[in-house]
């Protein structure tokens, strides 16, 4: 059902999402202020340099000797964070950390990336080329194993007070970043505790949304908010193996979960929010093939969360990205398609999917190495997924709001079609009572008035229901009517075991007599084809519908293919040989036609046939229009 909302509705919820979306912009420049870790922390850092070893050859012994395989011209001099995309070779980097001062001092070094498969780091001291320490970390270990349990990798530098090198082994799967900062503890714990607080914010309200939607979905049994709790959830899940926050607190033994929990979780993410959109928006009323298109991308999506345990995770991660960015393109194009047809809420959906777009193709670009962003991709999905959840948190209270008062209002008309029930009845008590000697007459008088009363309601309720049947442009019944009758002949042909044809006629290039013409001659030639065929059905029995905008539907009992394909091939070639005058021009008009005869033989074998005969209908058009193509099935 399509949900109308009254203008001024509309402008309150405008403004809703205008400050929604002013929150969001304020929050990201917060995050950009805030939360990336300031310039200071580099600046102990200098002679940053990096060397691929896609055959394996260095050692932490021999990568700083001066050699043919590692010589300073080999060495790439490069600025953090080094973004250099996917790739599975191994990569050692190399920097000098400066004390700030002649005093000794401990620092700790921290890699802002917590999906590197292995990290291995050594601290040199000046001239030696053995290192005094070494750690080893990444999440294809344990976390157990990590020097310092920290949710990203984190190392501590020997106390000194002279330049200390330090080198870093790193071989991943997917995106080699390195995002690197050496702080004093004081500074880290500052920063992370400030980034710990945004964090758990984000994930409290991640957590809040989901449970009240799950306590709503068990109250309401509406399937809307169990979607939208596990768009939740799994988004939440997503941004917690980003930020290596899952494999700190939730699964730090599964190491083979960690490896492909991004996928796993990314996945389910996109699976409940195509689930969402497809139960919110009416997207089947107004186009089956947009419905089945995102019908595939749902299965699509949750044949991906099992694939993405299996397939190699460079793969599995580009054809992630690459199904993340077009599913929300076609999320946008659906909003606002639905949005131009008169569907309120789309605009929002589209809004809402429109942050999501962005920072998914930001971070694509990002993760394949095509742009290099300044602080972690990570900041940018969490801003964007709270935006999204909040504006989509917004679309389901509109839409439940909505489906609540029109519950509300019938509910109140069945009480006072009730209440004035009850009051006739206490009227009727009161003329008894109060007329006793007259008390025959007066029931009768009364109970006759009720009668006619009774029968007038009920001739005002079937005419109502003769007009709800009715297309109000051709005088001929419509969609609803059609669904009803198919659904009443099918039965009886399956009773009765005779043949039951159905017929799906659509005018051929309506769209342009509409361009030409505009709308009114558009229904001139609606009008017109609809009297042509009434002409040319003779049996009471068949029943001609309007089933779309340029779309009619014969149901014909009783009939067989041949006699079935001889009154829709007579109908097309009267059709073709009588063009409408409209405005002084004559306007040529054919039509396709899809046909298909069977006897029923269950419930659902109507709605089948129906199918069927829509599919010939798509072939006569594809196969050049003005035709009939019809195909009996059995039962």
């Amino acid at each position: 059902m399509v949900m109308h909302i009254n203008r001024q509705e509309v402008r309150n919820y405008d403004l809703y999402l205008f400050i929604i979306t002013v929150i969001a912009v304020s929050i990201f420049a917060f995050v950009a202020l805030s939360v990336v870790p300031e310039r200071t922390t580099n600046s102990r850092i200098s002679q940053l340099a990096f060397i691929s070893d896609p055959e394996e050859r260095l050692t932490f012994e021999t990568v700083l000797d001066n050699t043919a395989d590692n010589s300073p011209e080999r060495w790439t001099p490069t600025l953090s964070p080094v973004n250099l995309g996917m790739s599975s070779d191994v990569h050692w980097f190399s920097f000098v950390v400066t004390p700030d001062s002649s005093l000794a001092v401990s620092y700790l070094f921290e890699i802002d990336y917590a999906l590197l498969d292995s990290v291995e780091v050594a601290v040199y001291p000046p001239s030696s080329s053995s290192p005094v320490v070494r750690y080893h970390a990444g999440d294809n270990l344990a976390f157990d194993v990590r020097p310092i349990a920290n949710n990203t990798p984190l190392f501590s530098l020997p106390l000194s007070a002279k330049p200390q090198t330090v080198v870093v082994r790193v071989e991943s799967s997917g995106t080699i970043r390195m995002p690197i900062a050496v702080w004093e503890e004081k500074e880290f714990i500052e920063y992370a505790a400030s980034q710990n607080l945004a964090l758990g914010l984000f994930f409290g309200f991640l957590c809040a949304m989901a449970i009240s939607n799950i306590f709503l979905f068990f109250t309401t049994k509406n399937r809307s908010f169990l979607f939208y709790t596990g768009y939740a959830l799994s988004l939440g899940l997503t941004l917690a193996s980003l930020q290596g926050l899952g494999y700190a607190y939730l699964w730090p033994e599964q190491v083979w979960l960690q490896g492909k929990a991004v996928l796993i979780f990314g996945n389910a993410t996109i699976l409940f929010a195509v689930l969402f959109s497809r139960h919110l928006l009416p997207i089947a009323e107004f186009s089956p093939l947009v419905d089945k298109i995102s019908k595939v991308a749902a299965w699509a999506f949750g044949i991906c969360i099992l694939t993405s345990t299996l397939l190699p995770y460079p793969f599995a991660i580009k054809l992630y990205l690459v199904m993340l960015t077009i599913i929300v393109f076609v999320a946008m194009y659906t909003g606002g398609w639905l949005s131009f047809k008169g569907v309120a809420i789309a605009r929002y959906f589209s809004v809402a999917w429109l942050f999501l777009l962005v920072s998914g193709f930001v971070v694509s670009l990002d993760s394949v190495n095509i742009i290099n962003l300044g602080i972690s991709t990570s900041y940018l999905l969490i801003i964007a997924g709270t935006v999204e959840t909040v504006i989509l948190a917004l679309i389901l209270a509109i839409n439940y709001s909505h489906s609540y008062d029109e519950l509300i209002t019938t509910q109140a008309f069945a009480l006072e079609q009730e209440q004035q029930a009850s009051k006739a009845k206490e009227d009727l008590l009161a003329v008894q009572k109060r007329y006793q000697d007259d008390l025959e007459y007066k029931v009768e008088e009364r109970t006759l008035e009720l009668e006619i009363t009774l029968r007038e309601l009920s001739e005002v309720n079937q005419e109502l229901e003769r007009l709800t049947a009715i297309d109000p442009l051709t005088g001929i019944n419509n969609r609803r009517h059609f669904d009803k009758k198919l659904k009443s002949e099918g039965r009886r042909s399956r009773r009765e075991q005779t043949p039951l044809s159905i017929a799906v006629i659509d005018i051929d290039h309506f769209k342009r007599i509409n361009d030409k013409y505009g709308h009114a001659g558009g229904d001139a030639c609606l009008i017109h084809i609809t009297g042509i065929i009434q002409s040319m059905l003779l049996r009471l029995s068949d029943d001609l519908c309007r089933i779309g905008g340029e779309e009619f539907a014969l149901i014909l009992p009783n009939t067989d293919s041949d006699g079935a394909y001889h009154v829709v091939e007579a109908i097309r070639d009267r059709i073709e040989k009588s063009p409408i005058t409209f405005d002084g021009e004559a306007i040529q008009l054919t039509i396709s036609a899809g046909l298909a005869t069977s006897v029923i033989t269950d419930e659902d074998h109507a709605a089948a046939l129906l199918r069927l005969a829509d599919e010939q209908l798509y072939a006569a058009k594809e196969s050049g229009r003005n035709k009939v193509l019809f195909k009996p099935i059995s039962g």
